[in-house]
């Protein structure tokens, strides 16, 4: 029996990950792997246009059985260095709330939304199902969160640290959290480290061994997926 997966990625650049599996069998943005029937959907940078963009195809297609969104991501911490995969199981739109002088105060903190209201819980958004346990096995799971500027001072960084405690950010994840669970679509996410999350040097990023990373670990995750 088939499973079918729709396959979100920002980037033209990250889809190669997928386009890049041995044995991947493409025609146009459809791909096959085994069991796997996967439908490719560029969202954008951004949660705005990944919300729209995914909000777009939902809307004029059925639901698949699985999203996955795959794409790099910077991390917070030195145990998930440039080149680490991780498979996201929290997020949160960490810039979403008040500036108070130096604080900065979430909207849960400021009572203009309710923590625990669906489809957060504790003013984060969880990736539970049997898909996330199976592949537990085989990728190391991570907090993150999701910004719309991405970090490169140390201040917003410890600010970040302080409040979230994350391992990764990116600038998508949470919006497809919140989408998935809204539309209580099974899902994944799975990042690759292209840069730790510091004063903005591009000299130390390495995006060709991120996304070589992410293809080597989709091999994995279609294998386990197929059984």
């Amino acid at each position: 029996m088939s499973l079918k997966v729709l396959f979100i990625t920002s980037t033209d650049t990250e889809a190669a990950a997928l386009k890049n599996v041995r044995g991947m069998k493409q025609v146009k943005d459809k791909f096959n792997s085994g069991s796997l029937e996967i439908e490719l959907l560029i969202g954008g940078v951004g949660a705005i246009s990944t919300a729209w963009n995914m909000s777009q195809w939902l809307a004029v297609n059925m639901k698949p059985d699985l999203a996955i969104n795959v794409g790099i991501a910077g991390s917070y911490r030195e145990e998930f260095p440039v080149g680490s995969v991780v498979m996201p199981v929290t997020d949160c739109f960490a810039d979403a709330g008040i500036e108070d002088g130096d604080k900065f105060i979430t909207l849960y903190e400021a009572g203009l939304a309710g923590k625990d209201e669906f489809p957060f819980r504790n003013g984060l958004l969880h990736s539970e199902n049997r898909y996330c346990e199976e592949l537990r096995e085989i990728l190391n799971t991570v907090d993150a969160i999701t910004v719309n500027t991405a970090t490169g001072s140390e201040k917003t960084k410890k600010r970040l640290i302080l409040k979230f405690n994350p391992g990764i950010e990116t600038m998508e994840g949470a919006a497809f959290f919140y989408i998935c669970a809204r539309e209580r679509i099974p899902f994944v996410a799975i990042r690759s480290v292209s840069n730790m999350v510091e004063k903005r040097d591009r000299d130390k990023w390495n995006i060709p061994l991120a996304i070589d990373n992410l293809t080597f670990a989709l091999e994995k995750v279609f294998k386990k997926l197929n059984r």
